[in-house]
């Protein structure tokens, strides 16, 4: 018969060790904490102040009215002017903004063929990013908006006054969208999985001993950790991207260089961030758990799942930490738009830095010795 005595002292013992074990003890209140704060708070499908640019080739009261009404809508923000279709594509195509507004030359005179019933023809163009339905379909609906221009009534038929031309993603099909931001879930989870129980694997192993023994130095042990992981996470890549168009046609990049180059700096990043887990943490259980609060994060902040214009600023702060924010806006760039890496500056400059940092932290708290 079970002794209920006996598993008492059993469950004492659990409880008095999930007390001592801080790591364990954070998740069981950090994980519903960080979920309710996210998904509360955080996320929001609700699209507002989308970073656009406007190309106004009228420059007349009408059109600058018209614009004020638009941003008054706060759907969108203007935060880039340009003076040319060609530069701001070359905008939307690094990232910098997701839609464009164009007023053509002869935007007062296309007004006044339509007060007098003549002209049927849009007025204006939106150019939304298509590879973000979402971010596109939230700038689509400002063309359906009635909008009343030098005693034009649009409500009769709002869709005229402004035509929609939709970039990269024309179907708007959300496989196009979700694989490449895929990549970096994979490549986080696994990255970091694996070389944040490197070091503490090699203690757990007895394997610290020989190498407290040898002349090796952390930098070095630290580089022997990260570097076999490389071509794992290079063929995860391509496979993600090889079944991606072959299953759903995701277009496959322009560029491969670019690719190839997004994706080292991303895996070199998340290897280093599994480097100082693995120097933290003193058992592999322990290590698998801080990936959890990496990862969560990850794939809820980075624009993978919900779009990042939308997320209040203090979330947009926080994502920005993290580098699958940075990876998720490149591989995007790279793949849908044919960006090349070094349009995008900020965040390859970002990841670099993040790997170097990240690196030199991973060296400096590792010990060689058994304590």
């Amino acid at each position: 018969m079970p002794s209920l005595r006996r598993i008492n002292a059993i469950m004492f013992k659990e409880l008095r060790q999930l007390a001592r074990d801080r790591i364990t003890f954070a998740m069981i209140v950090m994980i519903p904490l960080i979920q309710l704060v996210l998904f509360g708070y955080a996320i929001n499908t609700d699209v507002r102040q989308v970073p656009s640019a406007v190309v106004d080739l009228a420059g007349t009261a009408q059109s600058r009215q018209l614009i004020y009404d638009l941003e008054a809508s706060q759907v969108v923000q203007f935060s880039h002017r340009f003076d040319s279709v060609v530069q701001a594509e070359q905008a939307m195509t690094s990232g910098v903004v997701a839609a464009v507004l164009v007023l053509p030359a002869d935007f007062q005179r296309r007004l006044a063929l339509r007060q007098q019933g003549v002209l049927l023809q849009p007025v204006a163009q939106w150019i939304t990013d298509g590879s973000d339905p979402l971010l596109s379909g939230a700038v689509s609906v400002l063309s359906q908006l009635p909008l009343t221009l030098q005693g034009i009534d649009s409500s009769n038929n709002p869709a005229a006054v402004m035509q929609v031309v939709r970039y990269f993603n024309p179907e708007q099909r959300t496989a196009v969208n979700i694989v490449p931001g895929l990549i970096a879930v994979i490549l986080t989870m696994t990255m970091v999985l694996f070389t944040s129980a490197a070091v503490v694997r090699e203690r757990e192993q007895g394997n610290m001993e020989f190498l407290i023994t040898t002349p090796m130095q952390p930098l070095e042990l630290m580089l022997g950790k990260i570097v076999p992981y490389i071509a794992v996470g290079c063929i995860q890549t391509g496979i993600i991207l090889g079944l991606g168009h072959l299953l759903f046609a995701v277009p496959l990049p322009l560029h491969w260089l670019s690719l190839l180059v997004v994706t080292l700096l991303f895996i070199l990043a998340s290897l280093t961030l599994g480097l100082i887990i693995s120097t933290r943490a003193t058992t592999q259980l322990q290590a698998m758990q801080v990936t959890v609060f990496i990862l969560l994060p990850s794939i809820l902040l980075s624009g993978f799942m919900f779009p990042y214009a939308a997320m209040p600023l203090a979330a947009q702060w926080l994502a920005e930490v993290l580098p699958a924010t940075h990876f998720v806006r490149m591989i995007r760039a790279v793949v849908l738009r044919d960006a090349q890496w070094w349009t995008l500056s900020y965040d390859v400059v970002y990841l670099a830095g993040f790997t170097l940092v990240g690196l030199v932290i991973a060296t400096l708290r590792f010990k060689k010795r058994l304590d």
